[in-house]
């Protein structure tokens, strides 16, 4: 009996700083971090409390779980299924082949296009990136693209799914902060547009500076119009899709979780329409849906657990003190809690990041004066870099188990550096001019 309670001598500081060396630990061991959170939070809840505690910690696992909004996260992550098994995206990529045109950088252009459209659709990146990988990659290598530039513009143009709504990255957060979705949908449209734009400039402008890097592809002839025809119709369902789930949010007749529905119903009578539904395209759908939520939700769960343990230990308090105190100035505390959430972002998965720092930092941002919607939209432009920066950029390992073999990990990570840069950019231009997210 002598070890409950035994922890609160170490005192708040020296509690926080065991917790986190342990989460440190233990994940370098490889130990998943869903249970590497479950377990620390069981072992202070324990030491710190006692055996008494224990149900306050589930009742608050509970209470995340529990959201009806949450239930709309399986939902998008079965769109991005279905669209990876179906024939959607080539088509689309075909179709886009027409803004394209003979514009030098044209594909690469027209990738990006394709990568805001998905994104729009699903909301999910890694299966984004994979689609482009095995879609637009061979193209652009094969036209004599430089490949640096091609793998940049697969992996930022498929990591635009954190940004764009219906973005899972901004439900969480949603959830976690307690703020309304629908608001975070609307703010965050125009900085993905605008991110989306500083992609295409870039690619723009190193086409037409050096020629080499982005080759006009050969045509001799012109493009049949019944040829055009056919190539637009793969841009109807898609485009309808995207309107009826958006649509449906920014106009007020369903609520996120509903739109979700909605989205899925679409993508499934896609697939019918286009003759591509089998009963092992849904199947496969689900099974890859369960795995991914299933990832999320324990992940939701260990978070919750340690955040409510922290937060009973007077952690949330002592970490506030710490971060408030580093200056009066409050962009620089807003400054070092990006920098916080770029370094978490190098090791943590999204998720655990969303879920660990949001209860702590969202309270310092409303006490502050930002508005935490705004500040949702600036912590998903903050996950977009640490989908692609080394060494644990989830973007490069999705690209790499679908690219040719001679491209190594190394070179994607170094391809992905300007777009890394363009990143931190949009993140700039945000926190400068908070009146692009129009709040």
């Amino acid at each position: 009996m002598e070890f409950f309670g035994s922890f609160q001598e170490l005192g708040i500081g020296g509690g926080t700083f065991l917790m986190f060396a342990m989460l440190l630990g233990l994940l370098v061991t490889g130990i998943p971090l869903a249970y590497v959170t479950l377990l620390v939070a069981l072992i202070f809840a324990l030491g710190w409390f006692g055996p008494m505690v224990v149900p306050l910690i589930t009742s608050r696992v509970y209470s995340f779980v529990s959201s009806f909004v949450f239930v709309s996260v399986p939902m998008f992550v079965l769109m991005a299924a279905i669209l990876d098994r179906s024939g959607i995206a080539r088509d689309l990529f075909d179709a886009m082949r027409l803004v394209g045109g003979r514009l030098r950088g044209g594909i690469a252009i027209q990738t990006i296009l394709v990568a805001v459209i998905l994104a729009a659709m699903s909301g999910i990146i890694g299966g984004e990136v994979v689609l482009l990988g095995l879609v637009a990659l061979p193209q652009m290598l094969r036209l004599g693209y430089d490949k640096h530039l091609a793998i940049g513009v697969v992996c930022a143009g498929g990591a635009l799914g954190t940004m764009l709504p219906p973005s899972i990255v901004l439900i969480i957060y949603g959830l976690t902060a307690n703020v309304s979705i629908g608001d975070l949908f609307t703010a965050s449209f125009l900085p993905a547009l605008m991110l989306a734009g500083f992609y295409v400039i870039y690619i723009l402008v190193r086409a037409y500076l050096n020629p080499a890097v982005a080759p006009v592809p050969e045509q001799d002839y012109q493009t049949p119009m019944s040829e055009k025809i056919r190539l637009l119709k793969g841009l109807i369902l898609p485009l309808l899709v995207v309107v009826c789930v958006l649509g449906s949010i920014y106009g007020g007749i369903a609520s996120v979780t509903e739109a979700s529905a909605v989205g899925v119903a679409g993508v499934l009578l896609s697939t019918i329409i286009r003759g591509e539904f089998t009963l092992d395209l849904l199947k496969g759908a689900a099974l890859q849906t369960l795995q991914t939520v299933g990832m999320i939700v324990w992940i939701g769960i260990g978070a919750s657990a340690l955040v409510g343990v922290f937060n009973l230990m007077g952690g949330i308090n002592f970490v506030s003190d710490l971060i408030t105190g580093i200056s009066e100035n409050r962009v620089i505390i807003l400054l070092f809690m990006m920098l916080i959430l770029f370094i978490l972002g190098m090791f943590l998965d999204w998720v655990g990041i969303a879920l660990l720092t949001m209860p702590i930092f969202v309270p310092i941002i409303s006490e502050l004066g930002y508005d935490p919607v705004w500040f949702g939209v600036v912590f998903c432009m903050n996950m977009q870099v640490s989908f692609l920066s080394p060494p644990f950029g989830p973007a490069a390992f999705y690209l790499k188990s679908v690219a040719p073999p001679d491209i190594s990990l190394a070179t994607i990570f170094k391809s992905l550096l300007p777009f890394i840069a363009l990143q931190i950019l949009a993140l700039a231009m945000l926190i400068i001019f908070p009146g692009i997210t129009g709040r």
